[in-house]
């Protein structure tokens, strides 16, 4: 299916969220552009879906998506899958693989210039 990306996460967010001015509540819709965002690497749309999952209850798909975007480096997702540990929804197991994932994605972002970058804008 053709779309990039970045206009599949935000039609995903319009017609989930940001609907109004001309833009019907489609919510199978906005589901429907994440699914094809995160199909594309994009971390924010995973997370929602993950997120969404969880509001429907259906936790094990939800620590599914969290556990794929919290590998890519989305704190959100860790802190999520932290949440769902304490909930009990998910296992100390998958709460520890999001820390280490978490931790080699944000490792292998490491660069000299980055944290000049960093640095420079602190």
């Amino acid at each position: 299916e053709l779309g990039s990306l970045d206009a599949h996460r935000q039609l995903g967010a319009i017609y989930y969220f940001y609907y109004g001015n001309g833009v019907e509540e489609d919510k199978p819709r906005g589901f429907h552009h994440w699914q094809q965002a995160a199909m594309k690497g994009d971390v924010d749309s995973r997370h929602n879906l993950g997120v969404i999952e969880y509001k429907r209850g259906n936790h094990l798909l939800a620590v599914q998506h969290c556990m794929i975007s919290a590998k890519m480096g989305y704190e959100k997702s860790l802190n999520a899958i932290k949440d769902m540990f304490k909930e009990g929804h998910a296992t100390k197991p998958q709460y520890a693989e999001a820390l280490l994932g978490y931790r080699d994605a944000v490792e292998e972002m490491r660069s000299p210039q980055r944290e000049e970058a960093k640095r420079l804008t602190n």
